[in-house]
Protein backbone atom coordinates (compact mmCIF):
# COMPACT_ATOMS: atom_id res chain seq x y z
CA UNK A 1 0.00 0.00 0.00
CA UNK A 2 1.49 3.78 -0.94
CA UNK A 3 0.34 6.58 1.01
CA UNK A 4 -0.24 9.85 -0.28
CA UNK A 5 -0.29 8.94 -3.55
CA UNK A 6 -3.21 10.00 -6.32
CA UNK A 7 -3.57 8.03 -9.06
CA UNK A 8 -5.76 9.49 -12.20
CA UNK A 9 -6.61 7.86 -15.78
CA UNK A 10 -8.17 9.64 -18.20
CA UNK A 11 -10.19 8.11 -21.43
CA UNK A 12 -7.75 6.92 -23.68
CA UNK A 13 -6.29 3.29 -21.18
CA UNK A 14 -9.01 2.80 -18.60
CA UNK A 15 -7.66 -0.95 -18.31
CA UNK A 16 -3.97 0.47 -18.22
CA UNK A 17 -4.72 2.87 -15.33
CA UNK A 18 -6.53 -0.58 -13.35
CA UNK A 19 -3.45 -2.55 -14.00
CA UNK A 20 -0.83 0.23 -13.04
CA UNK A 21 -3.17 0.59 -9.80
CA UNK A 22 -3.88 -3.57 -9.09
CA UNK A 23 0.21 -3.85 -8.77
CA UNK A 24 0.31 -0.67 -6.59
CA UNK A 25 -1.92 -1.77 -4.32
CA UNK A 26 -4.08 1.57 -4.42
CA UNK A 27 -8.09 2.11 -5.98
CA UNK A 28 -7.65 4.44 -8.90
CA UNK A 29 -9.13 8.16 -7.97
CA UNK A 30 -12.40 9.40 -8.36
CA UNK A 31 -12.84 11.58 -11.56
CA UNK A 32 -15.78 12.99 -13.76
CA UNK A 33 -14.47 12.97 -17.02
CA UNK A 34 -17.02 14.21 -19.96
CA UNK A 35 -18.14 16.79 -22.74
CA UNK A 36 -20.76 19.36 -22.99
CA UNK A 37 -23.02 19.53 -26.08
CA UNK A 38 -20.84 21.79 -28.06
CA UNK A 39 -17.55 19.14 -27.83
CA UNK A 40 -15.71 20.66 -24.40
CA UNK A 41 -14.26 18.88 -22.32
CA UNK A 42 -15.46 18.48 -18.94
CA UNK A 43 -13.13 17.75 -15.92
CA UNK A 44 -14.04 17.03 -12.56
CA UNK A 45 -11.94 15.78 -9.84
CA UNK A 46 -14.14 14.05 -6.84
CA UNK A 47 -11.91 13.34 -4.09
CA UNK A 48 -8.98 15.36 -2.48
CA UNK A 49 -5.25 16.20 -4.02
CA UNK A 50 -4.35 18.80 -1.36
CA UNK A 51 -0.60 18.13 -0.86
CA UNK A 52 -0.33 15.06 -2.56
CA UNK A 53 1.55 13.28 -5.43
CA UNK A 54 -0.49 13.27 -8.33
CA UNK A 55 -0.04 10.60 -11.13
CA UNK A 56 -2.37 11.23 -14.55
CA UNK A 57 -2.24 8.32 -16.93
CA UNK A 58 -2.84 9.02 -20.46
CA UNK A 59 -1.94 7.70 -23.57
CA UNK A 60 -1.62 9.40 -26.94
CA UNK A 61 -3.45 6.82 -29.20
CA UNK A 62 -7.02 6.92 -30.21
CA UNK A 63 -8.49 10.06 -30.35
CA UNK A 64 -5.36 11.98 -29.81
CA UNK A 65 -6.51 15.60 -29.63
CA UNK A 66 -9.27 15.03 -27.46
CA UNK A 67 -7.22 12.73 -25.27
CA UNK A 68 -4.42 15.40 -25.03
CA UNK A 69 -6.77 18.55 -23.94
CA UNK A 70 -8.50 16.34 -21.13
CA UNK A 71 -4.70 15.84 -19.85
CA UNK A 72 -4.05 19.06 -19.71
CA UNK A 73 -7.30 20.54 -18.24
CA UNK A 74 -6.70 17.21 -15.22
CA UNK A 75 -3.29 18.78 -15.04
CA UNK A 76 -4.40 21.99 -14.70
CA UNK A 77 -7.18 21.36 -12.30
CA UNK A 78 -4.43 19.46 -9.58
CA UNK A 79 -2.68 22.35 -9.89
CA UNK A 80 -5.59 24.98 -8.70
CA UNK A 81 -6.17 21.81 -6.32
CA UNK A 82 -2.70 22.48 -4.34
CA UNK A 83 -1.46 19.29 -5.44
CA UNK A 84 2.43 18.81 -4.09
CA UNK A 85 3.57 17.17 -7.40
CA UNK A 86 2.31 16.56 -10.33
CA UNK A 87 3.70 13.87 -12.76
CA UNK A 88 2.11 12.93 -16.23
CA UNK A 89 2.21 9.46 -17.16
CA UNK A 90 2.25 9.07 -21.15
CA UNK A 91 2.76 5.32 -22.52
CA UNK A 92 2.50 7.04 -25.81
CA UNK A 93 3.47 10.42 -25.83
CA UNK A 94 1.37 12.99 -28.21
CA UNK A 95 2.91 14.17 -31.41
CA UNK A 96 6.44 13.15 -30.48
CA UNK A 97 6.78 12.15 -34.55
CA UNK A 98 6.87 16.12 -35.04
CA UNK A 99 9.76 17.11 -33.04
CA UNK A 100 11.32 20.64 -34.02
CA UNK A 101 13.77 20.29 -37.42
CA UNK A 102 17.18 21.16 -36.57
CA UNK A 103 18.73 24.30 -37.89
CA UNK A 104 21.14 24.24 -40.28
CA UNK A 105 24.49 26.68 -41.25
CA UNK A 106 21.82 28.63 -43.51
CA UNK A 107 18.74 28.75 -41.16
CA UNK A 108 15.79 26.74 -40.65
CA UNK A 109 15.32 24.44 -43.66
CA UNK A 110 12.15 24.81 -45.74
CA UNK A 111 9.47 22.07 -47.00
CA UNK A 112 9.02 21.35 -50.68
CA UNK A 113 5.77 22.61 -51.89
CA UNK A 114 3.27 21.43 -53.74
CA UNK A 115 4.19 21.15 -57.20
CA UNK A 116 3.05 22.09 -60.63
CA UNK A 117 1.72 20.48 -63.66
CA UNK A 118 3.35 22.91 -66.07
CA UNK A 119 6.79 22.91 -64.50
CA UNK A 120 9.47 20.81 -64.58
CA UNK A 121 10.79 18.53 -61.80
CA UNK A 122 14.62 20.57 -62.51
CA UNK A 123 13.11 23.74 -62.59
CA UNK A 124 15.05 26.41 -60.75
CA UNK A 125 13.36 27.12 -57.20
CA UNK A 126 14.10 29.68 -54.48
CA UNK A 127 16.53 28.39 -51.37
CA UNK A 128 18.19 30.59 -49.04
CA UNK A 129 20.87 30.46 -51.10
CA UNK A 130 19.28 32.21 -54.07
CA UNK A 131 18.05 35.04 -51.20
CA UNK A 132 19.92 38.30 -52.27
CA UNK A 133 22.20 39.61 -49.68
CA UNK A 134 21.95 42.86 -47.63
CA UNK A 135 24.09 45.42 -49.56
CA UNK A 136 26.68 47.72 -47.75
CA UNK A 137 29.09 50.48 -49.35
CA UNK A 138 31.58 49.02 -51.38
CA UNK A 139 29.28 46.12 -52.81
CA UNK A 140 28.67 45.60 -56.44
CA UNK A 141 24.68 45.45 -57.21
CA UNK A 142 23.01 42.28 -56.34
CA UNK A 143 22.04 40.48 -59.32
CA UNK A 144 18.62 39.66 -57.99
CA UNK A 145 16.23 36.50 -57.89
CA UNK A 146 16.36 34.13 -60.78
CA UNK A 147 13.20 35.30 -62.95
CA UNK A 148 12.17 37.99 -60.60
CA UNK A 149 12.94 41.85 -61.61
CA UNK A 150 14.06 40.97 -65.40
CA UNK A 151 11.11 38.95 -66.14
CA UNK A 152 8.85 41.67 -64.98
CA UNK A 153 10.86 44.21 -66.64
CA UNK A 154 10.60 42.35 -70.10
CA UNK A 155 6.88 41.79 -69.54
CA UNK A 156 6.77 46.05 -69.19
CA UNK A 157 8.88 46.45 -72.57
CA UNK A 158 6.10 43.67 -74.39
CA UNK A 159 3.69 45.74 -73.34
CA UNK A 160 4.76 49.21 -74.31
CA UNK A 161 5.85 47.67 -77.84
CA UNK A 162 1.84 46.63 -78.48
CA UNK A 163 0.59 49.62 -77.21
CA UNK A 164 2.84 51.55 -79.90
CA UNK A 165 1.88 49.61 -82.96
CA UNK A 166 -1.75 49.86 -81.65
CA UNK A 167 -1.69 53.39 -81.80
CA UNK A 168 -2.62 53.54 -77.82
CA UNK A 169 -1.52 55.84 -75.38
CA UNK A 170 1.72 54.95 -72.94
CA UNK A 171 1.65 56.14 -69.71
CA UNK A 172 4.99 56.81 -69.44
CA UNK A 173 5.33 58.84 -73.05
CA UNK A 174 4.86 62.68 -72.05
CA UNK A 175 3.67 63.84 -75.83
CA UNK A 176 1.56 61.03 -77.91
CA UNK A 177 1.42 63.41 -81.00
CA UNK A 178 3.77 63.83 -83.72
CA UNK A 179 6.06 67.00 -82.86
CA UNK A 180 6.56 67.66 -86.89
CA UNK A 181 3.30 68.55 -87.52
CA UNK A 182 3.53 72.14 -85.79
CA UNK A 183 5.96 74.72 -86.61
CA UNK A 184 6.02 74.29 -89.99
CA UNK A 185 8.36 71.03 -89.63
CA UNK A 186 10.47 72.29 -86.73
CA UNK A 187 10.82 70.40 -83.56
CA UNK A 188 10.11 72.71 -80.67
CA UNK A 189 11.72 72.15 -77.22
CA UNK A 190 9.53 69.63 -74.65
CA UNK A 191 8.49 72.81 -72.74
CA UNK A 192 6.84 73.95 -75.27
CA UNK A 193 5.29 70.99 -76.58
CA UNK A 194 3.59 70.31 -73.11
CA UNK A 195 2.25 73.89 -73.14
CA UNK A 196 0.95 73.46 -76.45
CA UNK A 197 -0.40 70.14 -75.82
CA UNK A 198 -2.18 71.53 -72.46
CA UNK A 199 -3.42 74.68 -74.44
CA UNK A 200 -5.27 72.70 -76.63
CA UNK A 201 -6.97 69.98 -74.60
CA UNK A 202 -8.22 73.12 -72.40
CA UNK A 203 -9.59 74.47 -76.13
CA UNK A 204 -11.84 71.33 -76.85
CA UNK A 205 -12.71 70.70 -73.28
CA UNK A 206 -13.94 74.05 -73.18
CA UNK A 207 -15.49 73.60 -77.02
CA UNK A 208 -17.43 70.16 -75.84
CA UNK A 209 -18.79 70.57 -71.85
CA UNK A 210 -21.21 67.93 -72.65
CA UNK A 211 -19.06 65.07 -72.78
CA UNK A 212 -18.87 63.76 -69.32
CA UNK A 213 -17.24 60.54 -69.82
CA UNK A 214 -13.60 61.37 -69.97
CA UNK A 215 -10.97 61.62 -66.86
CA UNK A 216 -10.30 65.61 -65.96
CA UNK A 217 -7.56 66.05 -63.67
CA UNK A 218 -8.53 68.41 -60.84
CA UNK A 219 -5.60 70.64 -60.82
CA UNK A 220 -5.45 72.27 -64.51
CA UNK A 221 -8.44 70.23 -65.87
CA UNK A 222 -5.94 68.78 -68.54
CA UNK A 223 -7.94 65.79 -70.22
CA UNK A 224 -5.99 62.29 -69.96
CA UNK A 225 -6.95 59.06 -71.64
CA UNK A 226 -7.43 56.22 -69.86
CA UNK A 227 -4.42 53.03 -70.66
CA UNK A 228 -6.31 50.34 -72.10
CA UNK A 229 -4.04 48.06 -71.11
CA UNK A 230 -3.67 45.97 -68.06
CA UNK A 231 -0.85 44.94 -65.89
CA UNK A 232 0.53 41.35 -65.91
CA UNK A 233 -1.39 39.20 -63.80
CA UNK A 234 0.85 37.66 -60.70
CA UNK A 235 1.76 34.09 -60.96
CA UNK A 236 4.10 32.60 -57.94
CA UNK A 237 7.40 30.97 -59.26
CA UNK A 238 7.71 27.04 -59.60
CA UNK A 239 9.97 27.20 -56.49
CA UNK A 240 8.31 28.88 -53.86
CA UNK A 241 8.38 26.91 -50.55
CA UNK A 242 6.68 27.06 -47.30
CA UNK A 243 7.94 26.96 -43.77
CA UNK A 244 7.49 23.80 -41.41
CA UNK A 245 5.20 23.81 -38.57
CA UNK A 246 6.37 21.84 -35.92
CA UNK A 247 4.74 20.74 -32.77
CA UNK A 248 7.38 19.75 -30.78
CA UNK A 249 8.20 22.33 -28.43
CA UNK A 250 4.67 23.22 -28.57
CA UNK A 251 3.33 20.06 -26.48
CA UNK A 252 6.27 20.69 -24.18
CA UNK A 253 5.30 24.11 -23.70
CA UNK A 254 1.63 23.29 -22.82
CA UNK A 255 2.33 20.69 -20.20
CA UNK A 256 4.82 22.86 -18.93
CA UNK A 257 2.40 25.56 -18.75
CA UNK A 258 -0.61 24.42 -17.73
CA UNK A 259 1.53 22.51 -14.03
CA UNK A 260 3.16 19.44 -15.12
CA UNK A 261 5.93 18.71 -12.60
CA UNK A 262 7.46 15.49 -14.27
CA UNK A 263 6.87 13.44 -17.52
CA UNK A 264 7.29 9.80 -17.46
CA UNK A 265 6.98 8.16 -20.92
CA UNK A 266 8.45 4.95 -22.99
CA UNK A 267 10.64 4.92 -26.21
CA UNK A 268 9.51 8.24 -27.59
CA UNK A 269 10.19 8.34 -31.49
CA UNK A 270 12.39 10.99 -31.40
CA UNK A 271 14.96 11.11 -28.68
CA UNK A 272 15.66 14.44 -28.36
CA UNK A 273 12.05 15.41 -27.58
CA UNK A 274 13.54 15.39 -23.71
CA UNK A 275 15.60 18.24 -24.57
CA UNK A 276 11.92 20.46 -25.45
CA UNK A 277 10.82 20.37 -21.83
CA UNK A 278 12.06 22.07 -18.69
CA UNK A 279 10.55 19.96 -16.54
CA UNK A 280 12.63 16.54 -15.60
CA UNK A 281 11.44 13.93 -18.44
CA UNK A 282 12.23 9.84 -17.90
CA UNK A 283 11.91 7.90 -21.39
CA UNK A 284 11.52 4.00 -20.33
CA UNK A 285 12.48 1.85 -23.14
CA UNK A 286 10.29 -1.44 -24.06
CA UNK A 287 13.16 -2.70 -25.72
CA UNK A 288 13.51 -4.97 -22.66
CA UNK A 289 10.07 -6.45 -22.84
CA UNK A 290 10.75 -7.04 -26.94
CA UNK A 291 14.01 -9.10 -25.92
CA UNK A 292 12.45 -10.88 -23.20
CA UNK A 293 9.89 -12.43 -26.02
CA UNK A 294 12.64 -13.33 -28.39
CA UNK A 295 14.52 -15.18 -25.65
CA UNK A 296 10.90 -17.14 -24.31
CA UNK A 297 8.69 -17.54 -27.39
CA UNK A 298 10.87 -17.75 -30.38
CA UNK A 299 11.62 -21.58 -31.00
CA UNK A 300 15.94 -21.39 -32.02
CA UNK A 301 16.57 -17.26 -31.55
CA UNK A 302 20.28 -17.81 -31.76
CA UNK A 303 19.55 -18.60 -35.61
CA UNK A 304 17.38 -15.60 -36.13
CA UNK A 305 18.30 -12.55 -37.24
CA UNK A 306 17.35 -8.75 -35.96
CA UNK A 307 16.06 -6.65 -38.39
CA UNK A 308 15.91 -2.79 -38.66
CA UNK A 309 13.29 -1.48 -41.04
CA UNK A 310 14.96 1.81 -41.59
CA UNK A 311 17.76 3.29 -40.75
CA UNK A 312 16.74 6.06 -37.78
CA UNK A 313 15.89 2.61 -35.63
CA UNK A 314 19.52 0.72 -36.16
CA UNK A 315 20.59 1.96 -33.01
CA UNK A 316 17.19 0.18 -31.25
CA UNK A 317 17.75 -2.90 -32.84
CA UNK A 318 21.18 -3.13 -32.61
CA UNK A 319 20.77 -3.06 -28.85
CA UNK A 320 18.69 -6.25 -28.62
CA UNK A 321 20.90 -7.64 -31.16
CA UNK A 322 23.85 -7.41 -29.24
CA UNK A 323 22.11 -8.15 -25.82
CA UNK A 324 21.30 -11.67 -27.36
CA UNK A 325 24.56 -12.13 -29.69
CA UNK A 326 22.15 -12.11 -33.28
CA UNK A 327 23.25 -11.15 -36.20
CA UNK A 328 21.71 -7.98 -37.45
CA UNK A 329 20.37 -6.90 -40.67
CA UNK A 330 19.31 -3.02 -42.32
CA UNK A 331 17.06 -2.01 -44.87
CA UNK A 332 17.59 0.87 -46.29
CA UNK A 333 14.81 3.05 -48.12
CA UNK A 334 15.95 4.68 -51.47
CA UNK A 335 13.59 7.82 -51.54
CA UNK A 336 15.30 8.71 -54.83
CA UNK A 337 12.62 8.61 -57.92
CA UNK A 338 13.03 5.70 -60.14
CA UNK A 339 10.94 3.68 -63.44
CA UNK A 340 11.16 0.22 -62.04
CA UNK A 341 8.21 -1.90 -62.54
CA UNK A 342 8.08 -3.35 -59.14
CA UNK A 343 7.40 -0.09 -57.52
CA UNK A 344 6.71 -2.15 -54.28
CA UNK A 345 9.61 -2.84 -53.31
CA UNK A 346 12.06 -0.98 -55.78
CA UNK A 347 12.76 2.21 -52.81
CA UNK A 348 14.31 -0.56 -50.39
CA UNK A 349 16.97 -2.64 -50.28
CA UNK A 350 18.45 -5.41 -47.73
CA UNK A 351 21.70 -4.88 -46.15
CA UNK A 352 22.47 -8.35 -44.68
CA UNK A 353 21.50 -12.22 -45.27
CA UNK A 354 18.30 -13.19 -43.82
CA UNK A 355 18.09 -16.83 -46.20
CA UNK A 356 16.62 -19.87 -44.66
CA UNK A 357 16.30 -17.55 -41.32
CA UNK A 358 13.50 -16.21 -39.18
CA UNK A 359 13.80 -12.46 -39.21
CA UNK A 360 12.41 -10.55 -36.22
CA UNK A 361 11.54 -6.46 -37.10
CA UNK A 362 12.07 -4.40 -34.59
CA UNK A 363 10.76 -0.91 -34.63
CA UNK A 364 8.96 1.75 -32.53
CA UNK A 365 5.48 2.24 -33.49
CA UNK A 366 3.35 1.39 -36.37
CA UNK A 367 0.73 3.75 -37.51
CA UNK A 368 -0.42 2.68 -41.08
CA UNK A 369 1.80 -0.38 -40.79
CA UNK A 370 3.14 0.18 -44.12
CA UNK A 371 6.83 0.03 -43.25
CA UNK A 372 6.60 -3.19 -41.87
CA UNK A 373 4.51 -4.72 -44.76
CA UNK A 374 6.69 -3.75 -47.13
CA UNK A 375 9.71 -4.97 -45.33
CA UNK A 376 7.83 -8.12 -44.53
CA UNK A 377 7.62 -8.69 -48.62
CA UNK A 378 11.46 -7.79 -48.90
CA UNK A 379 12.05 -10.19 -46.10
CA UNK A 380 10.58 -13.38 -47.83
CA UNK A 381 11.65 -12.24 -51.43
CA UNK A 382 15.08 -12.68 -50.06
CA UNK A 383 14.47 -16.24 -48.33
CA UNK A 384 13.42 -15.42 -45.10
CA UNK A 385 11.30 -18.42 -43.83
CA UNK A 386 9.17 -16.11 -41.13
CA UNK A 387 8.79 -12.70 -40.37
CA UNK A 388 8.34 -11.59 -36.90
CA UNK A 389 7.69 -7.35 -35.84
CA UNK A 390 8.12 -6.68 -32.23
CA UNK A 391 6.59 -3.29 -31.78
CA UNK A 392 6.51 -0.83 -28.71
CA UNK A 393 3.54 1.16 -29.58
CA UNK A 394 0.86 -0.71 -32.10
CA UNK A 395 -1.40 2.45 -32.69
CA UNK A 396 -2.39 0.74 -36.28
CA UNK A 397 -4.86 3.07 -37.26
CA UNK A 398 -6.92 3.05 -40.73
CA UNK A 399 -6.69 0.21 -42.22
CA UNK A 400 -3.47 -0.91 -40.99
CA UNK A 401 -5.61 -4.21 -39.40
CA UNK A 402 -6.47 -5.29 -43.40
CA UNK A 403 -2.50 -4.59 -44.37
CA UNK A 404 -1.47 -6.69 -41.87
CA UNK A 405 -3.72 -9.30 -42.13
CA UNK A 406 -3.14 -9.85 -46.13
CA UNK A 407 0.98 -9.19 -45.51
CA UNK A 408 3.21 -11.57 -45.45
CA UNK A 409 3.55 -11.09 -42.06
CA UNK A 410 3.63 -14.39 -39.66
CA UNK A 411 3.12 -12.24 -35.91
CA UNK A 412 3.29 -9.07 -34.55
CA UNK A 413 3.93 -8.10 -30.89
CA UNK A 414 3.02 -5.16 -29.58
CA UNK A 415 2.48 -3.69 -25.80
CA UNK A 416 -0.86 -2.50 -24.80
CA UNK A 417 0.64 1.11 -24.00
CA UNK A 418 -2.53 1.98 -26.48
CA UNK A 419 -5.59 0.08 -26.05
CA UNK A 420 -5.41 -2.83 -27.81
CA UNK A 421 -8.88 -4.69 -27.27
CA UNK A 422 -10.58 -3.80 -30.54
CA UNK A 423 -7.26 -4.77 -32.29
CA UNK A 424 -6.45 -8.32 -31.19
CA UNK A 425 -10.87 -9.21 -32.34
CA UNK A 426 -9.80 -8.18 -35.51
CA UNK A 427 -6.30 -9.55 -36.04
CA UNK A 428 -5.56 -12.50 -35.39
CA UNK A 429 -1.75 -12.12 -36.26
CA UNK A 430 -1.30 -9.87 -33.00
CA UNK A 431 0.23 -10.61 -29.54
CA UNK A 432 0.10 -8.06 -27.00
CA UNK A 433 2.93 -7.75 -24.16
CA UNK A 434 1.73 -6.16 -20.53
CA UNK A 435 3.33 -3.12 -20.22
CA UNK A 436 1.37 -1.43 -17.09
CA UNK A 437 4.26 -3.08 -14.31
CA UNK A 438 6.61 -1.37 -16.06
CA UNK A 439 5.22 1.77 -15.37
CA UNK A 440 3.68 1.20 -11.49
CA UNK A 441 7.25 0.49 -10.90
CA UNK A 442 8.53 3.63 -12.20
CA UNK A 443 5.78 5.38 -10.44
CA UNK A 444 6.18 3.96 -7.31
CA UNK A 445 9.99 4.40 -7.18
CA UNK A 446 9.32 8.57 -8.25
CA UNK A 447 6.95 8.37 -5.22
CA UNK A 448 9.50 7.41 -2.81
CA UNK A 449 12.54 9.05 -4.26
CA UNK A 450 14.77 6.11 -5.69
CA UNK A 451 16.48 5.37 -8.49
CA UNK A 452 14.57 4.32 -11.91
CA UNK A 453 18.01 3.67 -13.60
CA UNK A 454 17.19 0.12 -13.25
CA UNK A 455 14.50 0.56 -15.58
CA UNK A 456 16.36 1.51 -18.13
CA UNK A 457 19.89 -0.96 -17.85
CA UNK A 458 18.37 -4.32 -15.86
CA UNK A 459 20.18 -7.63 -17.35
Amino acid sequence: MVRNIVVLGGNSHPQLTQTICDHLGIPPAKILLGKFAVGETRVEIQESVREKDVFIIQSGGGKVNDHLMELLITISACRTASAKRITAVLPLFPYSRQSDIPYNKTGAPLSKGPSHGQHSRNSTSYTFESCPQTPYPGQQESVGLVNGVQSLHHQLGRIKMDDQRNGNSVPNSPVTSNPQSRSGGHRLPPHSETMESAHSDNSSKRSDKSDKTGAVNGVNGTHISKPTTKPPVFAPQPGYKQWVAQAGTLIADLLTCAGADHVITMDLHDPQYQGFFDIPVDNLYGRHLLRKYVQYSIPNYQNAVIVSPDAGGAKRATAIADALGMPFALIHKERRPTQISDRQNATMMLVGNVADRTAILIDDLADTSNTITRAAKLLKKEGATMVYALLTHGILSGDAIDRINASALDKVVVTNSVDQADHLKRCPKLEVLEVGNVFAEAIRRVHHGESISVLFDYN
